[in-house]
């Protein structure tokens, strides 16, 4: 059974930093984060492929940067986070080639909650 795990959310004050961690119990090409606030719609944060291919959403672009620790373990480090950065991260993976963030992923982790306080 595929496994993602998420780790490295919490609590931080407006303008904060944060790493958030995914390892993957396999290797996929394609790995991602996604985030969902409460009463809004779920949305792409950042993907990265096997060859190191990134593709950043654009609400924390210029914010942050994804990285590969190593072939099933992903990071994401988000920097100047404010209260509307309050969200759960997940963790996605697939093997989509091509891969977007309208990618339709299979796997996902359970997430991480990411609160900012202002």
């Amino acid at each position: 059974q595929v496994q993602l795990v998420e780790s490295g959310g919490g609590s931080v004050q407006a303008g904060g930093s944060l790493t958030l961690s995914c390892a993957a119990s396999a290797e996929y090409y394609c790995m991602a984060w996604f985030r969902q606030a409460p009463g809004k719609d779920r949305e792409g944060v950042a993907l990265i492929t096997r060859d190191l291919k990134t593709i950043y959403g654009d609400s924390l672009k210029g914010r942050l940067a994804i990285s590969k620790e190593n072939a099933k373990k992903i990071l994401l480090q988000m920097n100047r986070l404010n209260p509307e950065d309050t969200a759960m991260y997940y963790c996605a993976a697939d093997n989509w080639s091509p891969c977007t963030l309208g990618s339709d992923f299979e796997n996902w982790g359970q997430g991480t909650q990411v609160t900012v306080s202002s």
